[in-house]
């Protein structure tokens, strides 16, 4: 099994930065990818970036030319950098691991943006 561990989260102002981890463990792979999606109070989740084994990384559009996704296979941890933070932004932010049998997810760290 994997083991996700998100931190870095926290209250920002509107127009700052931040930037999250995603800490995996275990003696399983994250062979398919590694995605961060968001989800705000009484809204669906949502896709927020990924990147795959192949190397193709993609972002939603709402994301897109503000939000990094980066990864660290030495120390297996997963980077999410947020610039330019808007108050829609503000949400749980949770990591998948994705495996060929499964998908692993943490349990989401809070980041909040206020204007």
């Amino acid at each position: 099994q994997a083991q996700m561990v998100e931190s870095g989260g926290g209250s920002v102002q509107a127009g700052g930065s931040l930037r999250i981890s995603c800490a995996t463990s275990g003696d399983t792979r994250c062979d398919v990818d590694m995605t961060w999606f968001r989800q705000a109070p009484g809204k669906t989740r949502e896709f927020v970036s990924g990147f795959r084994r192949d190397g193709f990384i993609s972002y939603a559009d709402s994301v897109q030319d503000r939000f990094t996704i980066s990864h660290d296979n030495s120390k297996s941890t997963m980077y999410l950098e947020m610039n330019t933070l808007k108050p829609e932004d503000t949400a749980m932010y949770i990591c998948k691991c994705g495996t060929y049998g499964h998908n692993y997810w943490g349990q989401g760290i809070q980041v909040t943006v206020s204007s």
